[in-house]
């Protein structure tokens, strides 16, 4: 069993202050989910970690809140971003501790971490059960996130136990391997600080998700009946974001919804495609096997996956995920190689400059658009 990752943790999101003043925000969605019942039941549900002892979970604990420090600096010289806010310390966690930070994250962004006591979150339940389920899946993967919404400066989560399993499966330098693993996730905190109005971003389009309109209920089966159709004539659109229940939902939307989406879609594919180029851009200087471990971690992202597996990957988005680090990737190493990386940090000065859904795949198209 992996323990003492954090000793912070907490099996459900943690209770706002009293007068309420710290929630800021209320979406249509509150109440809709119960998500301190789904850090529960995600924290109930979740497997344990790989197998190590006490000793070595405490030096991966050590040596994964330095490596989040030293990033910082290769991190800032790659991508050109500085700015002058704070470097808060990572959290390093387990899976649970992931499955309660990550509820508590969707209860600030929904606005249902105003009552403290959950009530009028009866409804939302049911809701709960199933978002728990699947925290608890996603926990077995995920290596670490930036959260722009819990604290003043944000949070940076590292889950230790899965780091140290597929350190183990790739079998790469643990030490390498953290540090790249770190230079991700502090790349996605850079982004954050270098441009703070990205977290507002986000929410206003989560709050356009949310809303409830009033189109008649046959427009939208018309749209998922046509949507069905062209899956089975093969004429849908050859895009990760169309694909799966991703796919579904944005076909059962009306357009403001569905234009939502596609901006959030774009957002994550720009960010992560943007991390996955500084943690490969710092070079052997910096990490000597970084060659080795990409090459090994691609590797196993396109590793085949029995059918319960592809279900719920497909099911939670997560083959978008990974589509997402590669086409986001691909546009970010061409733009950076034509214009170098200064200009291509004009992406980051307000919403207007992010690329478009027909950019991301054809950035000559942005480059155009953006910086004449």
């Amino acid at each position: 069993m992996f323990e003492g990752a954090d000793d912070t943790r907490e099996s459900a999101p943690a209770d706002p202050a009293p007068d309420g003043k710290a929630l800021r925000h209320r979406s249509g969605l509150s109440g809709a989910v119960d998500w301190r019942l789904a850090a529960r039941t995600g924290s109930a549900l979740v497997p344990p970690g790989p197998r190590t002892s006490r000793y070595s979970a405490e030096q991966v604990v050590a040596e994964l809140a330095e490596a989040s420090v030293r990033a910082e600096v290769p991190v800032r010289e790659v991508s050109r971003l500085l700015d002058d806010q704070p470097v808060p310390a990572a959290r390093i966690v387990d899976r649970p501790g992931w499955i309660g930070a990550a509820a508590d994250s969707m209860a600030q962004l929904t606005g249902t971490g105003g009552d403290p006591h959950g009530r009028g979150l009866l409804a939302g339940k049911p809701a709960g059960l199933q978002a728990g389920a699947m925290l608890a899946f996603l926990s077995t993967a995920i290596l670490g996130q930036y959260d722009p919404f819990t604290g003043p400066d944000g949070t940076l989560l590292l889950v230790a136990p899965n780091i140290m399993a597929v350190e183990r499966a790739l079998s790469v330098p643990t030490s390498d391997f953290r540090f790249w693993v770190c230079l991700h996730e502090v790349t996605h905190r850079v982004q954050f600080s270098s441009a703070p109005w990205l977290a507002g971003y986000m929410r206003s389009n989560v709050d356009v998700l949310s809303q409830v309109g009033d189109e008649p209920l046959a427009d939208m089966l018309t749209r998922l009946v046509d949507e069905l159709r062209d899956r089975r004539r093969g004429t849908a659109p050859d895009d990760p974001a169309t694909r799966g229940i991703v796919g579904l939902l944005r076909a059962t939307q009306a357009p403001p919804q569905r234009e939502a989406l596609d901006r959030l879609l774009m957002l994550g594919t720009l960010l992560e495609g943007h991390a996955d180029h500084v943690m490969d851009a710092v070079g052997p200087s910096v990490i000597p096997s970084v060659e080795q471990i990409r090459a090994a971690f691609d590797k196993r992202r396109k590793r085949p996956t029995n059918p319960l597996q592809r279900l719920l990957r497909a099911l939670l988005g997560v083959d978008a995920k990974v589509a997402q680090y590669v086409r986001g990737k691909a546009f970010v190493d061409h733009v950076v190689d034509r214009v170098g990386m200064e200009r291509f940090n004009v992406v980051w000065t307000d919403p207007d400059t992010l690329p478009l859904p027909d950019e991301i795949d054809n950035p000559d198209r942005w480059i155009a658009r953006v910086l004449g």
